[in-house]
């Protein structure tokens, strides 16, 4: 992950002593205030790519809270420009997305073509945060990515009572390859039974559940776009 590093300003102490301020035909320069920042960070437009990010991931701003450890109405905020984060708050934020800082300031003509991710890179995350209730873990392959046509995710299946699993359904399509394990997916109210070696293709639109059917682990390859 490529690391943004803001260098304070160094001023001497010469330059802040009375005696040795420039003359007054010259105008001296400006303190950075809250305008000079906003005006700074408004072309990198970081709210809408937050806002484009969680929309994206059907999130709403509660559950993206949830997540951050930060509060819906502050997250709010900053999808509208009334705030901007610190970097160690828009660091918990594209850690949830699975995105580098740089996401967040790169200009769109000048993205990722290559991206690579080592093992040790990739953080884990639940199905559902706030439940133990979790029918698999997944993480993103992809995350340094920008702008990229596809999604693609490694994902470990747990033990879960079937009944207690909760279908979902997004935009687009997805593509199931099972590396490991029993797996059953079912799209609508059909099951398909899946086993190593096994893919399915699907409109994502259609709710549909993963459910681990044998013991032993189970784990697959998962890929969607729009």
């Amino acid at each position: 992950m490529r690391k943004v590093i803001i260098c304070p300003m160094r001023v001497s102490a010469q330059e802040i002593i009375p005696s040795k301020m420039p003359p007054q035909s010259v105008s001296p320069t400006p303190s950075l205030g809250h305008d000079f920042v906003s005006n700074s960070l408004r072309p990198f437009s970081i709210g809408e790519k937050l806002r484009t990010l969680r929309l994206r991931k059907k999130l709403g701003l509660v559950e993206l809270g949830r997540h951050t450890g930060l509060s819906a109405a502050m997250l709010s905020k900053l999808e509208r420009s009334k705030l901007y984060p610190t970097l160690p708050t828009l660091a918990r934020i594209a850690a949830v997305f699975n995105v580098g800082l740089d996401y967040f300031f790169t200009d769109d003509r000048k993205r990722h073509v290559v991206a690579l991710v080592r093992r040790g890179e990739r953080q884990r995350f639940p199905e559902r945060p706030g439940t133990s209730d979790v029918a698999y873990f997944f993480e993103t392959l992809d995350y340094p990515a920008n702008s990229r046509k596809i999604n693609s995710y490694y994902a470990e299946f747990q033990t879960l009572a079937r009944e207690k699993l909760k279908a979902h359904n997004h935009a687009g399509v997805e593509l199931v390859y099972v590396i490991a394990g029993s797996l059953v997916v079912t799209i609508g109210s059909e099951p398909h039974q899946l086993a190593a070696g096994d893919s399915i293709y699907f409109d994502s639109s259609v709710p549909h559940t993963y459910w681990k059917s044998e013991d032993g682990p189970c784990s697959a390859l998962v890929i969607t776009a729009v």
